[in-house]
């Protein structure tokens, strides 16, 4: 029986085989005495979904992060978060080039797939750009949180939280060290925590692509039409829902009704963000109103942009499908954005994805409706959107999980990461279009 060696496969089976490979060296390293604080090593699920979460740059938890795990185990989620979030092939070429290693061009493939980039040309050194980027930015960031997290606690453990929560946030993790699930609820009115960790995970949601464009625009003067897209969806979903979370929480005791004008809109503002796709939070997520769960929920699936650290059906494919729906109802053909058509290929897989998507998170929402018997219906719903989205947000009901609830949650967190049609397209048998097409028929629709 002949095996395939690893550089004849396809770029799909290669990224799902390397997303499931880190996230088993994870569960392993935190299964070790060294890693949890009690010296005996987390459980081997908790450890399995611990890791799972981590490298899908997801947050959801089933033990608290900050009390659970020593240094070295929250170092091993950190790297975890670091390696899921920027793809292990982006990490892999860095070291190849640093070796001096020639990129092959099966590598540059791979790079293509995980990247979301429209072609392999220039991509090693859009690769070397974002390890710049992210550096730079992580860093800014973790001097900026140290700086404000020192007048709450010793240097050193600022310093240290600065750095875990930077690289948490940007790479749209929601990991935190703040206790027992309390997330970042003590700065819900800070400006400085609230305005640089929002710069944080809305720079690592809008894609790796489009940060390389705003990078060069001063030389060339131009925006693609996908970072047009990008740029306008995300900043109209973030005007929406903080406008909306403003308006449903405005007069909530439980959230922000006590706080300062500018704390609502602080609260609401973080609240908007967070869904898109990062997990941490500045308002207790179970205390919202339901209207505001229910947008999250909404913000949630449809997460952050192509080429990022976050998850979702992501903003271009919303766009796309609401544009479709636009000239549908204008009686016009074409799908236009900024004076540009949209290829009738990237209509369907916008559609592809979406639906793909909607039967993922139905599916797991109708499974845990079973496994989490009793549970509420809009606390099971959010769930299963958290984990498919790789968001991290709950309503409470991560830690009493079962078994086979958390296992699902595993599977949805990884299905998430990797995409729904990138698992489709790795366990497929590809076949060849046929060579003639079928007669036309038509069918009654609305």
């Amino acid at each position: 029986m002949n095996k395939k060696p690893l550089s004849s496969l396809d770029p799909s089976k290669v990224l799902v085989m390397g997303f499931a490979l880190i996230i088993l060296l994870g569960a392993f390293l935190l299964t070790l005495p060294l890693a949890t604080v009690d010296g005996n090593g987390l459980k081997w699920l908790n450890a399995l979904f611990t890791s799972t979460s981590a490298t899908c740059v997801t947050g959801l938890v089933v033990v608290d992060t900050g009390t659970t795990f020593t240094l070295f185990g929250q170092l091993v989620i950190l790297s975890l978060i670091q390696v899921g979030g920027l793809g292990f092939m982006t990490f892999a070429t860095f070291f190849a080039v640093l070796l001096g290693k020639r990129i092959s061009l099966k590598e540059r493939l791979l790079l293509q797939e995980a990247l979301n980039n429209m072609t392999y040309a220039g991509i090693v050194r859009l690769v070397k750009r974002i390890l710049v980027f992210t550096v730079v930015i992580e860093l800014v960031g973790a001097i900026l949180l140290a700086i404000r997290f020192a007048f709450d606690m010793p240097l050193s453990k600022a310093i240290y939280y600065g750095i875990f929560h930077s690289i948490s946030n940007f790479n749209n993790a929601g990991f935190d060290l703040m206790g027992e699930f309390s997330s970042l609820t003590g700065y819900v009115e800070d400006p400085l925590v609230t305005i640089v960790v929002c710069a944080l995970i809305t720079l690592g949601g809008i894609g790796f692509i489009v940060m390389n464009e705003l990078y060069e625009y001063k030389q060339t003067r131009r925006l693609s039409l996908h970072s047009k897209v990008v740029l306008y969806t995300s900043a109209w979903l973030l005007v929406i829902g903080t406008v909306l979370i403003f308006l449903f929480e405005f007069n909530n005791p439980k959230t922000i009704q006590p706080l300062s004008m500018s704390g609502k809109f602080l609260g609401s503002l973080y609240q908007s963000v967070t869904p898109r796709t990062a997990g941490s939070n500045t308002l207790n997520i179970p205390d919202l109103t339901q209207p505001s769960l229910f947008i999250i929920t909404i913000l949630m699936f449809i997460g952050a942009s192509p080429g990022s650290t976050g998850g979702g059906i992501k903003t271009t494919t919303f766009a796309t499908l609401l544009g479709a729906v636009r000239s549908q109802i204008k009686g016009k053909e074409d799908v236009v954005f900024f004076k540009r058509r949209v290829m009738y290929e990237t209509i369907f897989k916008a559609l592809t994805v979406m639906v793909s998507g909607l039967i993922l998170v139905i599916t797991v929402t109708m499974l845990l409706t079973i496994s989490e018997h009793g549970k509420n219906f809009l606390m099971i719903l959010f769930e299963a959107t958290s984990a498919f989205a790789t968001v991290g947000l709950s309503m409470g009901l991560t830690p009493d999980l079962t078994p086979f609830g958390r296992m699902l949650i595993i599977l949805t967190m990884f299905a998430g990461r990797v995409g729904p049609l990138t698992i489709a397209f790795a366990v497929a048998i590809r076949r060849h279009s046929d060579p003639f097409k079928h007669p036309k028929g038509k069918i009654t629709i609305g």
